[in-house]
């Protein structure tokens, strides 16, 4: 019987990206910061778009406003601070992406490097 995964259109897509994925022999828990960013990333982006939906960004009201989101807006405290500490922990797996890229001479190859210049700059 022919493998369902290499055969179905969309299966083959999920298969060639997660399951037969080339990996480097190099690998540690290192290269799994730049997996790191895109899902903090993310998070900022959703957690920002929600805390935009409440806050007004008028210097009479905006104390107030942060006040609304975290004592009256359902897990409006909970969206805050994991948006304050998604930042933080964004800045650390990019330092740490930037690093582990240093130390294993990932700037060696220019395409990859410039695109992830052009990502630090856009972010």
């Amino acid at each position: 019987m022919i493998n369902i995964r290499k055969t179905h259109p969309l299966m083959k897509i999920v298969n060639n990206a997660f399951i037969d994925l080339p990996a480097p022999s190099n690998i540690s828990s290192w290269w799994n910061f730049g997996s790191l960013l895109g899902i903090c990333l993310i998070l900022q982006i959703l957690t920002g778009l929600f805390l935009a939906m409440h806050y007004t960004p008028d210097t009479t009201t905006a104390f107030s406003s942060v006040t609304h989101i975290c004592r009256d807006v359902n897990y409006g405290w909970i969206i805050r601070y994991m948006h304050a500490n998604g930042a933080s922990m964004f800045f650390i797996c990019l330092f740490m992406h930037v690093g582990r890229g240093l130390y294993y001479g990932s700037y060696t190859f220019l395409e990859t490097w410039n695109i992830g210049v052009i990502l630090l700059f856009a972010t």
